[in-house]
């Protein structure tokens, strides 16, 4: 398809000499950069997460934190 866009000089002859130098067209230069642009989702906005924090005076009798195995029926 054919239409008129206005592009930077600079960037036109960036985008020429990219053409000349791997043997593509100017069109083909242009469909990639295109493809490329259209290809990246930029993230979604997230709003703060709010972490609750819980007072308390520390943990539980008998947990030890180096014992895995002794936490899980504590844990779930």
């Amino acid at each position: 398809m054919r239409t008129t866009v206005t592009i930077d000089d600079a960037l036109l002859r960036e985008a020429r000499a990219r053409a000349a130098a791997t043997g593509q067209s100017l069109g083909d230069v242009v469909d990639d950069a295109l493809r490329l642009l259209m290809r990246h989702r930029p993230a979604m906005p997230t709003e703060p997460v709010e972490i609750p924090v819980f007072g308390g005076s520390g943990l539980r009798p008998g947990v030890d934190l180096e014992d895995k195995a002794g936490t899980t029926p504590l844990t779930g």
